[in-house]
Parts: C-alpha cells; sequence; structure tokens
C-alpha cells in the first residue's frame, strides 16, 4: 500500500513541504471517538490523539480532526501517535448541526463522490434525495444514487420507481441493488476506483454498511435487521469510519441521518434545482420570490406542469431553511466579534469599563 492507495495525493504534498512538516509521518483519521482518533498510515493503524494547540487554538468544532482528514503525526506509545496538524481539506461534507441554530456538522472530509442510499421498500422519498443532492454540490462533490434492498420489489414497480427519480433529478447516475441477491453489486463496483474516496449517506436501516460488506466481500461492519415496530433502522452503525476496499476504493460509512439540514452556502441549491434559477432569469421582477408575483415564469412552469410541484415546494423549504441559517450565522458571528472585542479589552488593562 501507499500513501496514494490511501487518497494522498500533491495538494497534500505541497502543503507537507511548505509547512516543513516532512519530519513528521503521514496518516489519514479513520474513525473517531469524541476526541481521540483511529488513524491510518501505509504500515498500520494508530490510536491518536490531538496536542494540545490545537484544542486550545480551536475556534469551533471545524478546527478539530475529522474522519477522512490527513493528518502530522509523531509515535509516542506502542499504537499510539499525536497528532501536531490537519491538513487542509479538499472537500467537506457538512449539514447544521441537530438541534443548533448557525452551527454546522462535518459528515466527512476529502470526499470524491456521495453514494446516497435510499431503499426501495420504506421511506423512499424524492424530497430528501434533493436534500442530499444539495449538501454534496455545496461541497463540489460527485453525488450518486444508489437505490438499495431492490429484492423486495417487482420489476414493474421497480422501473417506475426509477423512471421517476430521473424524471425529477435527470442528471445524476442511479445505480439500483441488493444487497441479499447481490444484483447489481459488480456494476457498482466496476464504478469505484482505486485511491478514490466514497461517503455513503442515507438514513438509518437503508442497508449502508450491508451495502459496504457487499462492496468488500466480507463482513467489516455489523448490521441489524429494521424494527418490526418502528419500521427504522436499529443504528447498528455508530460512528462514521474509513474502510480500503479489496479493489482499492475507499469508503466512508456513517450513522443514519433523520435531518438533513441546510446551511448557508446557496450554490448547493441552485445546482439542484438549476430548472428553477435558470426560469428566473425570465421573471418580470428581479427580485421575484416565486410565490406571488404576476409574470413569474416559475409559477408559470409549475402551473403548466414543466417543474414539478413537489420539488418546487421542497425548494422553497429549503431555501428558507439556507436563509435562516445564513441569518443565525451572521448574528452568531458578530456576537463572538463582540465579545472578543471585550475580551481584547479586558486583557489590556481597561477594567473599569466593564
Amino acid at each position: 500500500m501507499t500513501l496514494e492507495d490511501l487518497g494522498y495525493d500533491e495538494y497534500f504534498q505541497n502543503f507537507r513541504s511548505e509547512n516543513n512538516l516532512e519530519g513528521f509521518g503521514v496518516g489519514r483519521v479513520i474513525a473517531e471517538h469524541k476526541e481521540r482518533y483511529e488513524v491510518k498510515t501505509i504500515e498500520k493503524e494508530y490510536e491518536a490523539e490531538i496536542l494540545g494547540n490545537i484544542r486550545f487554538t480551536a475556534q469551533s468544532r471545524a478546527d478539530f480532526p475529522a474522519v477522512g482528514d490527513w493528518v502530522a503525526i509523531s509515535e509516542y506509545d506502542v499504537d499510539k501517535v499525536l497528532i501536531h496538524a490537519i491538513f487542509p481539506r479538499k472537500s467537506i461534507i457538512e449539514r447544521q448541526m441537530v438541534g443548533k441554530n448557525g452551527e454546522k456538522q462535518i459528515i466527512a472530509t476529502n470526499i470524491d463522490t456521495a453514494f446516497i442510499i435510499q431503499a426501495v421498500d420504506r421511506d423512499f422519498n424524492l424530497n430528501r434525495l434533493e436534500r442530499y443532492l444539495t449538501i454534496c454540490y455545496n461541497s463540489k462533490i460527485e453525488p450518486v444514487i444508489v437505490l438499495s434492498k431492490i429484492d423486495l420489489m417487482g420489476e414493474d414497480e421497480l422501473m417506475v420507481l426509477e423512471k421517476d427519480v430521473k424524471n425529477r433529478i435527470p442528471d445524476v447516475k442511479v445505480f439500483s441493488v441488493s444487497n441479499e441477491t447481490l444484483i447489481g453489486i459488480e456494476y457498482l463496483q466496476s464504478f469505484i476506483e482505486r485511491g478514490k474516496t466514497y461517503c455513503l449517506l442515507g438514513s438509518s436501516g437503508v442497508g449502508k454498511s450491508s451495502l459496504l460488506n457487499s462492496l468488500y466481500g466480507d463482513e467489516l461492519m455489523k448490521t441489524s435487521s429494521i424494527s418490526e415496530h418502528s419500521n427504522r433502522g436499529k443504528h447498528v452503525t455508530t460512528h462514521r469510519e474509513l474502510r480500503v476496499l479489496k479493489n482499492g476504493g475507499i469508503i466512508i460509512d456513517n450513522p443514519g441521518m433523520r435531518e438533513v439540514g441546510i446551511t448557508e452556502n446557496a450554490e448547493g441549491l441552485q445546482s439542484t434545482f438549476d430548472s428553477i434559477y435558470e426560469l428566473s432569469d425570465e421573471c418580470k421582477f428581479k427580485d421575484c420570490s416565486h410565490t406571488t408575483e404576476a409574470g413569474c415564469a416559475v409559477l408559470e412552469a409549475v402551473d403548466k406542469g414543466e417543474i414539478d410541484m413537489s420539488s418546487y415546494e421542497n425548494y422553497l423549504r429549503m431555501l428558507r431553511e439556507q436563509k435562516h441559517f445564513e441569518t443565525t450565522l451572521k448574528d452568531k458571528r458578530k456576537k463572538d466579534k463582540m465579545f472578543g472585542k471585550l475580551m481584547k479589552r479586558y486583557k489590556k488593562g481597561n477594567y473599569k469599563n466593564f
């Protein structure tokens, strides 16, 4: 195995050289357990912890290592290393943190392609697919849709479902697979390239860990049946984990996500709903909200059936989320800036002003 087999390339090497890190070892974070990590090198896997200066200079959770990161390390004990630096990320998949307005959660870093997985037998949802597409486009990561558990659906039903997906999301590659019969697995395997990193995204119970096992050809991750009571997955995958397949592809498995909150980046929405944004240029008013205005080209297209009504409504919901997150983030940054100024004055000894 070489570093390139783990996804290392000139981008990371240039940072290493420019920042005098060549005296340290190089590894990739393959798992995270709060503030303890597992790091893989070309020789072995290590338990890892960060140096104090990384912890004390961190401004947010994004300043800590995440699964997929490249890090500079030094060995200090048997199978244990210290993390001295985190290399800049080529890409970051993130969502709005659940229950915390204006904050983001990193899902994985340095991803080339995301496999968006939905099971055909249970909570299949085109609106949710568009949400996943948006967070992928925000990160400039190629999205690929994987329809799983197709053994639980008849061929005619599957053809209708595949057609619905392609009509609503025409420019994204779609794979249909079964982890039970292995239909479609070989075709998906042929898509995976050596040294490229892929991330599995989807709700709990859609078959992400089962897919990883199928692609590897062995049981790498524990799997469980769907709860008969709730028809939901049982959260067998409890943390993110990076694995290298036998064919050289690199895959990061993730716990199921029930909420896919949109952040402030508008580029993802534009890519997901490109037909709406293209029609916006034809609207009578430049600041058209596409809701009630006369002369709105988008509303006209919806009325004519040229734009899917469900997709249009989903766009409006996600746009409101994006605007809300953007406003909340601005307010949070303003408060943080004011607090920083107060602390600066305090350190200078201007105590009387407090």
